[in-house]
C-alpha cells in the first residue's frame, strides 16, 4: 500500500478536512497527493467550512451529515448516488462521533437514539460504544476495509467489540503523539495520507494495521 506524509498549509491534522472510502473521498479543500487513494475525489465543504472530516462521516453506501449542513452542500452530495442522512440532533461534529467501514459501524453513545437510521443509511451492522471510555468515538479511531487504528488507551472489551463489528484487525497507535488518530490520517484500502508530524515508529504501526 502506498502512502504519503503531507500537511495542508502547514497543518498536519489532515483528517479534519475529510475522509475516504473505497468508493469516494469527501474532502473540504484541495489537498496534496490525494490521487494516492485511487478513488473519486469530491471537494465539498460542510457547514460552510473545510472541516468535512469533522462534520461528516460515511462509508461506500452513504454519508451522514449534521443539520447545520447547507442546502447546496447536501445537493452536491445527492449527485453522488449515495444514501444521505441528515441527523436531527443537537450534535453537529458527526465525524467525531462515528467510526465505520463498509462492514460495520460504531457510534458514540451521544447518537444512540439515531442507531437505526444510521444503520439503514450505511447499510451495515451498527453498535454503540465508547473508545478509551470517551464518547468521541469517531475521533478515537480510523477504519478501512483492511484494518482499524484505535486510541492507545482503548479498553480490551471495547477493542474486541469494535473488531467484531468492523470485521477487521484492530490495533492501537498515535499520530504525532496524539491518541486521537483520526485527525492525522485519511485512508482507504488503496492508500494512506498521513500528517507529516507522524514519527517513524507511528508509521510502522499504521502500516501494520492497514496493510
Amino acid at each position: 500500500m502506498k502512502f504519503k506524509k503531507i500537511n495542508i498549509n502547514g497543518d498536519p491534522n489532515i483528517g479534519l478536512r475529510g475522509f475516504a472510502t473505497d468508493s469516494y473521498a469527501l474532502i473540504g479543500c484541495e489537498i496534496p497527493e490525494v490521487s494516492i487513494l485511487k478513488t473519486e475525489i469530491y471537494i465539498i465543504k460542510i457547514a460552510q467550512t473545510e472541516l468535512s472530516g469533522i462534520f461528516a462521516a460515511g462509508n461506500s453506501n452513504g454519508v451522514i451529515l449534521p443539520k447545520i449542513a447547507e442546502k447546496n452542500e447536501i445537493a452536491q452530495l445527492k449527485n453522488l448516488d449515495l444514501n444521505i442522512l441528515i441527523l436531527d440532533t443537537k450534535e453537529t461534529a458527526i465525524g467525531n462521533l462515528i467510526l465505520c467501514n463498509d462492514k460495520g459501524c460504531v457510534i458514540s453513545p451521544l447518537l444512540k437514539n439515531n442507531l437505526k437510521e444510521i444503520e439503514s443509511c450505511l447499510g451495515c451492522e451498527t453498535i454503540v460504544s465508547t473508545i478509551a471510555g470517551l464518547s468521541i468515538t469517531g475521533s478515537c479511531g480510523i477504519a478501512t476495509n483492511k484494518g482499524c487504528l484505535l486510541h492507545r488507551d482503548v479498553k480490551e472489551e471495547e477493542a474486541e467489540l469494535i473488531e467484531d463489528v468492523l470485521k477487521v484487525k484492530v490495533d492501537i497507535g498515535s499520530v504525532g503523539g496524539s491518541p486521537f488518530v483520526k485527525s492525522g490520517i485519511i485512508a482507504n484500502s488503496y492508500g494512506l495520507l498521513i500528517g507529516d508530524h507522524a514519527t517513524g515508529p507511528e508509521l510502522e504501526r499504521i502500516f501494520e494495521v492497514f496493510e
